[in-house]
């Protein structure tokens, strides 16, 4: 059963987001960009313990790096937010946290945003951001990649497509928080869970789909990891909410890669709200998420891995 601070934000977020139809892209983009996200001072008040540092623009983004921290372990982080909204700022609450949580250093990749700039934009941003990480010394063994919703995509898309074509590059591990597998809508959980989730009804899935694909197929496997080739990957874990309308694209990636002989861990939480990591502090079960990643980032991540990240952290 989830907590009461669970089932609080959960009434709050049903109240304040959650409606049948958002629009056309343009509204749609605007809606999305005004209320997703925590408010900046909640953001800015998560980063104890931590330093934020923008990053020189070459790939855009911050470096969020615990205090004292001397690890050259990096996580890759693809925020969240429909890929029409938020940033690495809104989604600090969780990259902060998993940098005190893991030792390791945060990349929060500011990958631009849909309608402006759509699909291949954001996918082709990551592995830039990639490439760049292993350009300037890291190993791949030292990377970690981690997203939440449509970043937890990216962090999927990106790890099979490494496994397709660079096999050699492959980071240590990826985490996906309530990942957007199936911009094609075709899981069960989009009707199963239609009114218990906080945030969507399976009508706004394709509203965010077209906003961010336009015309491009929603099954070509860089927006939609479920349709990629998913064996031969790095271990991956998984978690999402039991009401959300994403449930099934969990379920289903995790299967196909056990089917491949994969690695993958599957944790469904309880009724929490989509997003419920962004609540580290207030709920317990962001603070329950978070460990969990951190604990397997740094169980799976070479602690002993020479690079140059930091002294390319410090340029940036």
């Amino acid at each position: 059963m989830p907590s009461w601070q669970a089932r609080l934000f959960d009434k709050l977020i049903t109240a304040l987001v959650r409606r049948r139809h958002w629009g056309d892209p343009e509204r749609l983009k605007a809606r999305a960009r005004r209320i997703f996200g925590p408010p900046a001072w909640y953001s800015s008040s998560r980063t104890f313990g931590v330093k934020v540092k923008r990053t020189d623009g070459t790939i855009p983004g911050e470096w969020i790096v615990p205090d004292g921290c001397s690890s050259e372990n990096v996580i890759l982080y693809f925020h969240g937010g429909g890929y029409v909204s938020c940033s690495p700022m809104t989604h600090r609450p969780i990259t902060a946290a998993l940098a005190r949580d893991s030792g390791c250093r945060v990349l929060a990749l500011d990958y631009r945003l849909a309608p402006e700039h759509q699909f291949p934009m954001a996918f082709n941003q990551t592995l830039a951001a990639y490439h760049w990480l292993l350009m300037h010394g890291s190993k791949p063994r030292s990377i970690a990649l981690v997203g939440d919703s449509a970043g937890g995509g990216l962090a999927l898309a990106l790890l099979a497509a490494l496994g397709e074509s660079e096999r050699k590059s492959l980071p240590a591990c990826a985490v996906a928080f309530s990942p957007w597998t199936d911009l094609a809508s075709t899981g069960a959980s989009l009707t199963t869970n239609d009114g218990r989730c906080a945030m969507f009804h399976r009508e706004n899935i394709a509203e965010f789909a077209t906003a961010y694909l336009g015309d491009v197929s929603p099954r070509d496997p860089r927006a939609s990891p479920l349709f990629a080739n998913l064996s031969g990957l790095s271990p991956v874990l998984l978690h999402v909410s039991s009401t959300e309308l994403l449930l099934d694209d969990s379920r289903r990636v995790h299967e196909a890669i056990q089917s491949a002989d994969g690695e993958c861990t599957l944790h469904v939480f309880d009724g929490v709200p989509h997003g419920w990591q962004l609540l580290d502090g207030l709920i317990p079960e962001a603070r329950a998420s978070l460990a969990e990643a951190a604990l397997f980032i740094r169980e799976r991540i070479e602690t002993d891995a020479t690079s140059a990240v930091s002294r390319a952290g410090n340029r940036s």
